[in-house]
């Protein structure tokens, strides 16, 4: 593990791994860089590698205030440490914040991104209730509290849940639902940005799962009509988490 100094001086951990050229996992909501080490390794065979803290979650720090434009500038001091310029692997709503990257750094940066299930395209009400009731729950309630609210909401069935209460996993999980705030930030309205992802020029590659929310779905195939270098796959058989054996070929074939 080694650390970065973000612009604002927010220290950003991350580990590095393989060899080639430079891919930077971005991941979504509450999730630290262990969430990504088994897709690291694997893609390590033909690629350098970089896992990372997201700002306020494992052992990055979290300079505030919290703004989008900071987590963006995290990115770009990962680039820079990689050698100035790196493809983007982001999942969920670490996808989102790969196309605000993307958008902001530009392609010199930025060379390629691929997307799994990026979470644009709920029905406006309950993302708003949704981002309203995190808000608040992170403000007055107890660390946990955002993250079951959250996972009941993107349907984890109550046995699950319960399972996960009951998990190690779970002391992670309430250090870091905190930041559940910013991923809802990151997705803003919760509508795709247009503007943004027009004008995003580097090939980009937009996947999710055979067994997506429709919301999922539809807003991956807008997201693959919107950009003009993007090409749209489903992965047959897949939910929100999709395993490596299938993922993996598919960002090999992409990136390399």
């Amino acid at each position: 593990m080694a650390n970065i100094t973000s612009k604002d001086g927010t220290l950003i951990a991350f580990e590095q791994t393989g060899k080639g050229s430079p891919i930077i996992i971005v991941n979504g909501a509450l999730t630290d860089r262990n969430g990504g080490k088994s897709l690291a390794a694997e893609l390590s065979e033909h690629f350098t590698v970089f896992i990372y803290d997201r700002r306020g979650r494992g052992e990055s720090t979290d300079v505030q205030p919290y703004a989008v434009e900071r987590e963006i500038e995290d990115i770009e001091a990962l680039i820079r440490y990689a050698g100035g310029s790196a493809c983007l692997f982001g999942g969920s709503s670490g996808g989102a914040l790969s196309l605000q990257a993307a958008s902001k750094l530009g392609p010199s940066m930025i060379t390629k991104i691929a997307l799994y299930e990026t979470p644009y395209g709920q029905q406006k009400q309950d993302f708003d209730k949704q981002k309203k009731e995190i808000t608040e729950l992170v403000k007055t309630g107890k660390p946990g509290d955002a993250a079951v609210y959250f996972l009941s909401q993107i349907g984890t069935p109550p046995e699950a849940l319960e399972e996960m209460k009951n998990s190690p996993q779970w002391e992670t999980i309430k250090k870091i639902d905190f930041t559940l705030v910013y991923d809802y930030l990151v997705l803003g309205d919760g509508a795709i940005p247009q503007t943004k992802v027009k004008n995003i020029s580097v090939p980009v590659l937009v996947m999710d799962g055979e067994h997506a929310a429709d919301f999922i779905r539809a807003s991956a195939d807008e997201l693959a009509h919107l950009i003009p270098d993007a090409k749209r796959k489903i992965l047959k058989g897949q939910t929100h988490q999709a395993d490596n054996e299938v993922l993996v070929p598919v960002l090999v074939e992409f990136f390399s």
